[in-house]
């Protein structure tokens, strides 16, 4: 089994000291929703987010859902062989069941984790979506992993299938993939570090980069 762990993600509620700001308020208020019950996002609230501490990465669901998209419609998914878990900066984790069918539409996906950081799990008969307050650490040890694999642009080159050939030679691997925009980890992450390319990478290529890899020798060549 394959997990996969999008870390870090920028996906979060209004945090509570921009809340009031007219960005804020008037996006809630055309949601029909109230500050606090509205994730954070650039695109809406770029003047509001610019009194944040890392304002210049945070608010990006996006990058969250098209990484979920292309992790759970992959054949690996389909085939029983990954699991998929988004952990959030404020550490959360977010337990993602594999038959889980995520909204094509963003604005459907961003309703959908809106509700989930209100209810802790969606949708509350089938529990597809369950969140947890969890570090990564945490949720690495509840996984034990026999190898802990960090995407990242200063890692050892190694070419997609070579990589995907030693993941499927272990039985347990973690594969942890950074969901942020730009920069490194804000915490420390414990892992080799690997890179697929002689240059930065978005999220969503690294992950079908490693799925694909993997999937070739898990799915076709056993």
């Amino acid at each position: 089994m394959l997990h996969l762990v999008i870390a870090e993600t920028e996906l979060e509620p209004v945090p509570e000291s921009i809340r009031n700001h007219p960005a804020v308020v008037k996006y809630a208020k055309r949601k029909g929703k109230k500050p606090v019950e509205v994730l954070l996002d650039s695109t809406y609230h770029h003047a509001a987010i610019k009194k944040l501490p890392d304002g210049e990465r945070r608010g990006r669901p996006d990058i969250v859902h098209i990484c979920l998209l292309n992790a759970l419609e992959s054949i690996a998914n389909k085939e029983g062989l990954l699991r998929v878990y988004v952990h959030t900066r404020n550490d959360e984790v977010i337990y993602i069941k594999p038959e889980t069918r995520i909204p094509r539409n963003y604005n459907r996906f961003v309703g959908l984790m809106e509700s989930l950081f209100r209810d802790r799990i969606v949708p509350r008969d089938l529990g597809l979506l369950r969140m947890e307050k969890m570090s990564l650490t945490e949720l690495i040890e509840g996984i034990n992993p026999d190898g802990i694999f960090v995407m990242h642009e200063r890692g050892t080159l190694t070419k997609p299938l070579d990589f995907g050939r030693r993941l499927a030679s272990l039985g347990n691997p973690a594969v942890i993939v950074g969901g942020f925009p730009h920069g490194d980890f804000i915490n420390h992450v414990r892992g080799e570090k690997v890179s697929l390319y002689r240059g930065p990478l978005m999220a969503w290529t690294v992950i079908s980069e490693v799925l694909s890899g993997f999937e070739v020798w898990r799915t076709y060549l056993e």
